[in-house]
């Protein structure tokens, strides 16, 4: 039996704020949401270094930095030309799309 993606109120490309942990208040965009675990990796945030050993004589070992996912309920959209964090509406414009408005600014999310 197929399972059903989870709702999300963040895709792709959203830009938000960290509401909650240790990069509490830093912004940025999302590079990939995880429906199955129900996160989110935004870039350069959470980053995590992971050290490599050499595998062959003569190589040298390397250190990895690498963006980790936060739960997508620790982050909020966020208005750049504001600079609040809000929850988000849906409203059908006059060409019958859809488009989500942030509930504090109005303004459409991008």
């Amino acid at each position: 039996m197929k399972t059903k993606k989870q709702k999300t109120h963040v895709k792709k490309g959203d830009y938000v704020q960290i509401i909650t942990g240790t990069y509490k208040g830093k912004t940025g965009t999302i590079l990939k949401v995880l429906h199955k675990t129900q996160t989110v990796i935004v870039e350069n945030l959470n980053i995590k270094i992971k050290h490599i050993q050499p595998q062959k004589e003569g190589d040298t070992g390397k250190i990895l930095r690498k963006e980790s996912p936060i739960h997508i309920s620790n982050v909020m959209l966020y208005c750049k030309k504001h600079k609040t964090a809000s929850r988000y509406r849906n409203e059908i414009t006059e060409n019958s799309t859809k488009q989500r408005i942030l509930i504090k600014t109005g303004e459409g999310v991008i």
